[in-house]
């Protein structure tokens, strides 16, 4: 409703404007719709019970912290036992003033995904709160997960909380940067001395339906003015005229388009070149088309390079790794292992004549039918090869169901390394770790519980292709995804202790009835501490 404009109703006849009273200022609009004398007393009515029960000055300010660091914990639902809900911010920040429970002591149910406060004896978890308006209240937090959540990265609000505390925020833009609402899955990677970034579908504010063709942005580096990663990403949008996020990768065809396999490779005169791979997608979820792009300064976007049908074996697909095999330098795509390799060159990349798979299956063929290559003792031998798609997760299981293979034989077969249950790696990415002199591989799991798409797992390997076999959940979600996690090693701190990532939160694949207000289909950090003790059966001889 528009300041000091009447509001419009179905039969205007029964539409009628009240003017601005003493006890309605503050109100957003200085016209009040009232349908009839009814309507009109009602208004009234509303307007005394207001006078005489004025809103708090300032609200309550609801701090929680996480016991073992005293940093403020975002993402927790404090929940009256009215069924008002509360969600802390980035800071770890919640605002309460809501008319008619100011001043007394209020219940708060404490939930948040892989924290908790001790049960009470009736079993409840919450804190008794006196809602004085101004007042400061703390809750502390035991982690249970082993990586530690720090903030939001993407998304309306992100320190809505702490803004109406009177707090600042650590960011440039902290309650809503490009009109973005929220944004599906990042890649990202440093071109030209600046971190890049890219998202699949985006939310805006104005209409249901937003931006479907990669919206993006560009960030400093910690080491070139950026923040501390442990305080935050100060994004700066590519933009429309209309002010929200415009599309840097509008490939032909229909349908959303969306990246894979970012990478930053030189040409052959020594030039960086930003290169993808993409999809053209139709409902529900189908692939029809694939193709190649390259970035393009002057337009500040991707332009198409080159298409091809979307059933070739071996594409861009994943995030990049960057490895160097027998002297030579390969880029790898982790999806979430790194079976798919291409030399490091641009010109390369463009050429998908030079892919090659890590299999143990005859060169071409298809990979449930082929011929499982073996050495003279009958072990299958696993080497590069062209033209052929490498043995990820679901062709290995289906291997093994058949006989074909046994787990002894493969150099992924990932188990939790406190249980000795499987672990169904999803999607992730791998990067060296300096600290651990390993690779380490951070993946959400399929079929986990919890949840189903939002358990988040450690692992490490002396290769890139493994032996991958122990793991250690460092995440969990109660029924909610946090999908297609994102490893920064350019964030990397103390020679590599401790590293960042971050995936989507959402309700999509999960089966939660109710959506995480502002936090759901964003972007969450986290950080792991690659010293944590918990970590050490992760280890791999």
């Amino acid at each position: 409703m528009r300041p000091n404009r009447p509001c419009r109703m179905s039969d205007p006849a029964q539409t009628r404007p009240v003017r601005k009273s003493p006890w309605l200022r503050g109100t957003r609009s200085g016209w009040l719709t009232a349908a009839g004398p009814v309507g009109l007393a009602a208004a009234i009515t509303l307007g005394l019970t207001a006078a005489a029960t004025p809103l708090a000055a300032q609200p309550l300010g609801i701090e929680v912290l996480d016991e073992q660091t005293g940093r403020g914990v975002p993402l927790v639902e404090l929940t009256t036992t009215g069924g008002i809900t509360l969600v802390t911010d980035s800071a770890g920040l919640a605002a309460f003033d809501e008319p008619g429970l100011m001043n007394q002591r209020v219940y708060f149910e404490v939930k948040s995904h892989g924290y908790e406060l001790p049960p009470d004896g009736f079993g409840f978890r919450g804190v008794t709160v006196q809602t004085t308006p101004g007042g400061w209240a703390t809750i502390r937090l035991r982690r249970r997960n082993i990586a530690q959540r720090l903030y939001r990265v993407t998304g309306q609000g992100m320190y809505r909380d702490s803004v109406l505390l009177g707090r600042t925020p650590p960011i440039r833009q902290p309650l809503l940067n490009a009109q973005v609402i929220g944004s599906d899955s990042v890649v990202n990677a440093v071109y030209r001395g600046r971190l890049y970034w890219f998202w699949g579908d985006t939310h805006r504010p104005s209409y249901p339906l937003g931006l479907f063709h990669v919206p993006g942005a560009v960030s400093q580096l910690p080491t070139d003015g950026g923040l501390d990663p442990a305080v935050g990403v100060d994004l700066d949008y590519f933009v429309g005229a209309d002010g929200f996020a415009r599309a840097t990768a509008q490939m032909p065809g229909e349908g959303p388009t969306w990246i894979s396999g970012l990478a930053v490779l030189p040409d052959s005169r020594g030039q960086e070149r930003m290169l993808c791979g993409y999809v053209k997608v139709r409902p529900p979820l189908t692939v029809y088309r694939r193709g190649l792009a390259q970035w393009d300064e002057a337009s500040q976007a991707f332009v198409h390079v080159a298409e091809f049908p979307p059933d070739v074996p071996l594409f861009p697909d994943g995030h990049a790794l960057a490895v160097e095999d027998q002297g030579r330098r390969y880029v790898g795509f982790c999806n979430p292992y790194p079976l798919v390799r291409v030399p490091a060159q641009a010109e390369s990349f463009l050429d998908l004549a030079q892919y090659e798979g890590y299999t143990c299956l005859a060169e071409g063929q298809d990979p449930l039918a082929a011929t499982i290559d073996r050495d003279a003792q009958g072990r299958p031998r696993f080497a590069w090869r062209r033209g052929t798609r490498p043995l990820d997760a679901e062709i290995m299981q289906k291997l093994r169901q058949a006989g074909r293979l046994a787990a002894d034989d493969l150099p992924i077969d990932l188990r939790d390394a406190l249980t000795g249950q499987p672990v169904q790696a999803h999607s992730g990415s791998v990067a060296w770790n300096d600290f651990r002199q390993r690779y380490v591989l951070i993946s959400v799991q399929s079929f986990g519980q919890p949840s189903f798409l939002g358990e988040v797992w450690y692992a490490e390997a002396p290769t890139p292709v493994g032996p991958w076999r122990q793991a250690v959940k460092v995440v969990t979600h109660d029924k909610y995804s946090f999908y297609n996690p994102k490893q920064h090693p350019y964030f990397s701190q103390d020679g590599g202790r401790y590293i960042y990532f971050e995936g989507t939160y959402t309700a999509t694949f999960s089966g939660h009835d109710v959506k995480t207000p502002r936090y759901d289909y964003n972007q969450i950090m986290y950080r792991l501490d690659l010293s944590d003790e918990r970590l050490a059966p992760a280890q791999t001889p």
